[in-house]
Order: structure tokens, then C-alpha cells, then sequence
């Protein structure tokens, strides 16, 4: 063990992910030395990830930094970080709701705000994009309470609810909520909505690409013509959306809609973006929702929307439903989104030091240092 180095880490089971959670002190600053780390941390690249704690699934390889906020009116900043399964390779660019409703806890458990009774709200800047949320969590002895009713889709059995309200996600990777000023784009021969409502989405009928949207996760991981059609609309869409060669990122998503079939405001199948997704990410959800909302885009073709401006929408996914509540201004024919906000859970696995390989820093130092 004295030979190889060691790191305080914690695995939190963050809403439909799980993730390792570091504080930003622990890990080196330089970029390289600190990617290294990751990648050896979860085992990556490999498909098993078998040398590392990552799961072997996009889900499953995700990487909270956590510090106190540089800014004046956040407590916390938290840098996400996606590690390819089986390429060396670590993406900053996007957001993680999943991952994010972790932090409050993790923040807390590592001392770096006070809790609250009964409750703690917390309010977290994701570096990658700008985006603040305010979450809330139970607190009421002081400490996080874990235990709960509250159940996600996704995920077994139940636990204490986590409430998140995001602020200003709109437009927070891509620059606009609809980056082309378009409500509808013809990508690759196939009219689609462009959006980012914290998360960059290609949003499609399923139709559009000869699917019900209803096909299960499994049979649509198989569907390698799907795949291969969905793959050249995203490389098509990744400059509309501000986004450059996409190639070797993991966004935009590739979200595909139908009508509801079990009582929600519509279906979709999301891809993350060469897996489907078992469930939908967090900001995804947020995302198609409010497509949803827009007038004349492929989402608002097929949904069931509830009356009033505030409105919760069930998303209907492969395992279930994400609720999103949207408040909305604006008029009836260009709708705004004022605030997006849902529940989620998070509940910590381990709490130790993780270790990594001989060498990894060394190897990565010297590649920092011949790049310069």
C-alpha cells in the first residue's frame, strides 16, 4: 500500500448515478496530473473498469469537485467531471443533476458549511457551466438524514428527499436556451429542437427516425442502425449548438419523444449519448420538459401538458417517470421559464482514501511538462 498514493474519497449514490466525490484540495491542480488521477481512480479506460471504483457504465463513472464558492452568493462550487468508460479521457463540459444532488451532503458531511435545523439549503455553482441551484436537504439534528419516503425511478427503495431548484440554467452550455434562435432545425434531414436547459439536447420525434420511442433500453442498445443515424444528426448539430466537433464529447444528448403511454407528459428514450439511458439524466428532464412548453417544436407535438403556469410534468422514461416542475411566464405563444426545479436523493456508499497506481502523477507530470 506505502508505494502507491492515496486520496480522501467519498462514493455518493447521487439521484440515478453514482460518483466519486473529492474535495478540490485534495486533488492537483494541474490539469493533467489531476485527469490522470481520475482516470486511474475509476479504472478507466477499460469496458469492466475492474482496476478502478467505477461501475463500468457511464452512470457509474462520474467525478465530483467539490471546494467552498470563489462567489459572494454561493456556498459552494462543484466541478463535474463525465471519465469515458473505456477511453482515456475526462469531459468537463457538461452539467449532472444527478451528481449535484450529492454535493449538499458531501459538503456537509466534509465540513465545509455548517448544517442547519431542520432543514439546509445550500447553494452550488457547477463551474463547467455557471449554473447555481439551490438545494435543500433534512437536517435535523445538525447532519444529513439519509433515511426517508421519498422515491425516484431508478432507484431501489426510498430515502430523504433532496429539493432542487435550479436558477439560471438556461443557455448555460451552449450560450441560449435554443442556441440556433430556432424553435425546430432540419439536422441531417430531420426536424429537431436544438435546446439547452442545462444540459445541450437533440430532441426528435421517434418517428422521425422510424422508432415508436416506446422500444426497450435493451433492444435500442442493439439497434445499431439507430445508433449510427442518431450519431450523424448530433455531429451535424454540434455546431449549431455552439458546440464545435462533438465527436469526442458527451454532449448534445439524443432525446427521443412520443406521446405519454402511462399517464405522464410524454415519453422519451435518451441516449448519453452512444448508451440509452436506463432512466433520464436530471437536466435532460429539465430540458425536454421545457420543450414541452414551447410551441411548435417535435416535444410539444406529442405531449400532455397540465393547465396553469406552474405545472409538474411526468417524464416517462424506460424505467418510470422524472417529475419536473416548470414555472412558466411569458404569454401563451412564447411561454418563459422562470424556474425548473425537482426532488431527488442521494445517500453516501463509502467514506475512505482511494488509492492509485504507482507512477500515474509522475507520468502525467511529465507530460504537462513536455506540453509546455
Amino acid at each position: 500500500m506505502s508505494s502507491q498514493v492515496s486520496i480522501p474519497c467519498m462514493l455518493i449514490r447521487g439521484g440515478t448515478s453514482k460518483g466519486a466525490y473529492f474535495l478540490a484540495s485534495d486533488l492537483p491542480a494541474d490539469k493533467a496530473q489531476r485527469d490522470a488521477i481520475l482516470l486511474a481512480v475509476m479504472g478507466s479506460p477499460d469496458p469492466r473498469q475492474v482496476d478502478g471504483v467505477g461501475g463500468a457504465h457511464p452512470l457509474t463513472s462520474k467525478v465530483a469537485i467539490v471546494s467552498r464558492s470563489e462567489l459572494a452568493d454561493c456556498d459552494i462550487d462543484f466541478l463535474f467531471a463525465q471519465v469515458v468508460v473505456d477511453k482515456p479521457m475526462v469531459d468537463t463540459t457538461p452539467n449532472c443533476g444527478n451528481i449535484l444532488a450529492g454535493i449538499a451532503p458531501f459538503a456537509i458531511e466534509r465540513g465545509l458549511i455548517a448544517a442547519t435545523s431542520p432543514r439546509t439549503r445550500v447553494r452550488v455553482r457547477t463551474v463547467n457551466t455557471g449554473t447555481i441551484a439551490e438545494l435543500s436537504v433534512e437536517t435535523p439534528d445538525g447532519v444529513p438524514v439519509y433515511g426517508g419516503d421519498a422515491r425516484i425511478d431508478g432507484v431501489p427503495g426510498t430515502a430523504s428527499p433532496i429539493a432542487i431548484d435550479f436558477l439560471d440554467a438556461a443557455g448555460s452550455v451552449c450560450g441560449a436556451l435554443l442556441p440556433t434562435g430556432n424553435l425546430v432545425d432540419e439536422v441531417a434531414g430531420v426536424p429537431a429542437t436544438l435546446i439547452d436547459n442545462g444540459m445541450p439536447c437533440v430532441v426528435l420525434a421517434a418517428s422521425s427516425v422510424g422508432r415508436t420511442g416506446y422500444e426497450p433500453r435493451d433492444v435500442l442498445d442493439k439497434d445499431t442502425e439507430l445508433k449510427a443515424r442518431l450519431e450523424e444528426i448530433r455531429l451535424a448539430a454540434g455546431p449549431l449548438m455552439n458546440l464545435g466537433d462533438v465527436g469526442p464529447k458527451v454532449v448534445p444528448k439524443m432525446i427521443l419523444v412520443a406521446p405519454p403511454k402511462a399517464g405522464g407528459a410524454i415519453s422519451t428514450r435518451s441516449f448519453i449519448p452512444h448508451e440509452c439511458h436506463a432512466s433520464i439524466g436530471v437536466f435532460a428532464a429539465v430540458t425536454v420538459a421545457t420543450a414541452c412548453a414551447l410551441p411548435g417544436t417535435p416535444a410539444a407535438a406529442v405531449a400532455v401538458m397540465p393547465d396553469g403556469p406552474v405545472k409538474t410534468l411526468s417524464v416517462e422514461h424506460p424505467t418510470g417517470e422524472f417529475s419536473v416542475r416548470l414555472e412558466l411566464g411569458g404569454t401563451a405563444e412564447a411561454p418563459e421559464v422562470l424556474r425548473a426545479g425537482l426532488l431527488r436523493t442521494a445517500r453516501p456508499l463509502f467514506d475512505g482514501r482511494v488509492f492509485v497506481r504507482p507512477g500515474v502523477i509522475a507520468a502525467a507530470s511529465a507530460l504537462s511538462a513536455a506540453a509546455e
